[in-house]
């Protein structure tokens, strides 16, 4: 029996970088239970290496800072399919080319094309495609397990933002439809983008002792949990982040690494 029930449905995924990205787990895993996948791409780059990865499914291209590409996608899916059972938005840029600096350094124009690329383009992509979308569609996004966290730069804040967004976009989508929002905040991962993050590499370590079972957190864990935000099976779950950390956010007082930190005093 196939549970997640979405043989032959079709889902648009935003957000593949590579093998090790969130939306590549949740891609294979949807096209493994016979699911359609569209791709869009920020770049003919990002495209062509999509294309390498996934060589029987569409990329459309779509930059979410380019206004024009987004009004136009909804008319690219359209070449597709004409409906939609689901979204996912794994979209997250923040430029740390200088290297994390204090939050009230930040610069202007580093905070907004962060907040656009990996906030305000949920919004605005979802809206693009609402008439493709169907009455009880599903939308899910990627967030973080903690928006406090001082590793993330100036993301942390705009993560925050995301999941801030997920419930007035739900909100505003129930006025016309059954279609859900809700976000993924998942913890410390393995993938080429958190490397880019200054540092990261010590954090992800410090994550994995502090989950309850000593162990990461895996990608396709991640993906299994989106995939069922993204299927039928979870339409009771609306309007809100689903927590994906392995323990993590309840063992901040681990009493190893308390007691390791207070003998190294």
């Amino acid at each position: 029996m196939d549970f997640l029930n979405v043989k032959d449905k079709h889902f648009l995924i935003a957000g593949v970088a590579n093998k090790k990205s969130v939306a590549y787990f949740c891609a294979k895993t949807l096209i493994e239970q016979e699911a359609k996948c569209i791709f869009s791409a920020q770049t003919e780059i990002h495209a062509e290496a999509i294309k390498k990865l996934f060589p029987n499914s569409p990329v459309i291209i779509c930059d979410v800072e380019n206004e024009g590409h987004i009004k136009q996608l909804s008319r690219e899916v359209l070449a597709h399919t004409s409906k939609l059972d689901g979204f996912l938005h794994s979209l997250a840029f923040a430029n740390f080319s200088e290297g994390v600096k204090p939050f009230n350094e930040t610069k202007r124009a580093d905070y907004l094309q962060a907040a656009q690329i990996s906030c305000f383009s949920l919004v605005e992509v979802s809206n693009a495609l609402k008439d493709l979308l169907s009455t009880d569609a599903s939308i899910v996004t990627i967030s973080i397990s903690n928006t406090k966290a001082t590793s993330y730069g100036y993301l942390g804040p705009i993560k925050a933002m995301l999941d801030a967004t997920v419930p007035f976009l739900a909100k505003s989508f129930s006025e016309f439809s059954n279609i859900r929002v809700n976000a993924v905040g998942a913890g410390p991962l393995k993938t080429s983008a958190s490397a880019g993050i200054p540092d990261y590499i010590d954090n992800y370590l410090y994550a994995e002792e502090l989950t309850l079972r000593k162990a990461a957190l895996e990608t396709q864990e991640v993906a299994n949990t989106v995939c069922f935000l993204l299927s039928s099976r979870s339409s009771g779950i609306n309007a809100t982040t689903v927590l994906v950390d392995a323990g993590m956010s309840v063992n901040y007082f681990d009493q190893n690494i308390v007691k390791t930190f207070t003998k190294n005093k």
